[in-house]
């Protein structure tokens, strides 16, 4: 008996509270959120993927993450399989015009979400060991060609804001370890000949109009721009203190399409106003900060390049799925870390805020 009560007080002194009790006042918010912008069935779903969150927080506790990183391997192959499975005719299910999904029957499972989560362990395990040769092309070449393979079996799906996010994540890990200039200069010269190419050979017709209609909604007000018209209408109508929770218009005359997921923040400024939405993104914002302390603090490089991926996964997808929702970038169909519905992201963010408290608990001695 006094084993185990010398165990939880040691789990408590070790245990990162600041971080936990950001991560579960994110998932309440976001919950209360998804029941005033969606209904009950949403509610229910999600508080399962939160639980089930929950379970995998405990399981990545328990696994020191420099263990994970031994078996990086074995996770990289995993996700890649998922990855190509999900895209086989009859396996994958098809969902907004992207083959992305596996559908299990009482759940959807997103393998790019949870791919997420392997990429930043996989990643940082090999930025680890070459940190001190990123000055040679060929090691480079590596890290891009890991990346590579994440973002084309994505990009197949096709599905490019995800493959952003995990494009996101490699850049900022890559400048954390002091890549040289020349290789940043050259990347961005890369994109600006890539993007054409891009735009006549790869996009869809529909991810052409989403990034046309961002700058002119207007050319397409039934179409394309039909979702950013309407979510800056609700963003708006929100004005200082909201239209109250459950009472927002967007929801009562049903205007605005995936209020409860893509566009969960305009239905918080909508019912709570602009002081419910700057709480969200202060909120939120205090969970990236943290991850970054962490990091910062971790107790080798492995560790930081760990806490910072999560926290740039997280940057990148709350400054997209904001800056979407009010207009200044193209729909994407990023969601709004633990309050936008999605079991598979729930799921994702939750691992990854387990990952962080994993390396928060041993970058420090533990006494039980």
């Amino acid at each position: 008996m006094f084993y185990r009560s010398g165990r939880l007080r040691g789990l408590g002194r070790n245990l990162d509270l600041p971080l936990t009790i950001a991560t579960v006042l994110a998932a309440l918010f976001g919950l209360l959120m998804i029941a005033s912008a969606g209904g009950t069935r949403y509610v229910v779903i999600q508080s399962a993927a939160f639980l089930v969150g929950v379970g995998g927080v405990v399981a990545l506790m328990i696994l020191d993450y420099q263990y994970l990183s031994q078996i990086a391997l074995h996770l990289y192959l995993v996700a890649i399989g998922l990855l190509v499975l999900v895209l086989i005719p009859g396996l994958g299910d098809v969902q907004n015009g992207a083959r992305s999904w596996f559908d299990l029957g009482f759940f959807n499972l997103q393998p790019a979400e949870l791919a997420k989560i392997v990429f930043i362990i996989t990643f940082s395990k090999h930025l680890a060991e070459t940190e001190h040769q990123l000055h040679r092309f060929s090691v480079v070449l590596k890290l891009l060609l890991h990346l590579g393979s994440f973002c084309v079996l994505i990009l197949l799906q096709p599905d490019f804001g995800t493959a952003m996010v995990f494009v996101a994540i490699a850049l900022v890990l890559l400048f954390c370890a002091g890549i040289g200039w020349k290789y940043i200069l050259g990347g961005l010269g890369l994109g600006a000949i890539t993007f054409p190419l891009a735009w006549f050979f790869f996009l869809q017709d529909y991810q052409k109009n989403r990034i046309l209609t961002l700058f002119q909604p207007e050319l397409d007000p039934t179409g394309a721009g039909y979702h950013v018209m309407q979510s800056k209408i609700a963003v708006g109508s929100g004005r200082i203190f909201g239209t109250g929770l459950f009472k927002g218009s967007s929801q009562v005359n049903n205007l605005l399409p995936e209020r409860h997921t893509d566009f969960i923040f305009s239905a918080v400024c909508e019912e709570l106003g602009m002081l419910g939405g700057v709480l969200v993104i202060l909120l939120l914002s205090f969970l990236i900060i943290r991850c970054i302390y962490i990091g910062i603090n971790a107790r080798n490089r492995l560790g930081t390049y760990m806490c910072v991926g999560v926290a740039s996964m997280f940057l990148f997808q709350v400054f997209e799925n904001v800056g979407m929702c009010l207009g200044i970038f193209p729909v994407t169909g990023i969601t709004l870390p633990f309050f936008s519905y999605g079991g598979s992201s729930m799921l994702t963010s939750m691992l990854a805020v387990g990952l962080v408290l994993n390396i928060r608990w041993r970058s420090r001695p533990i006494h039980f």
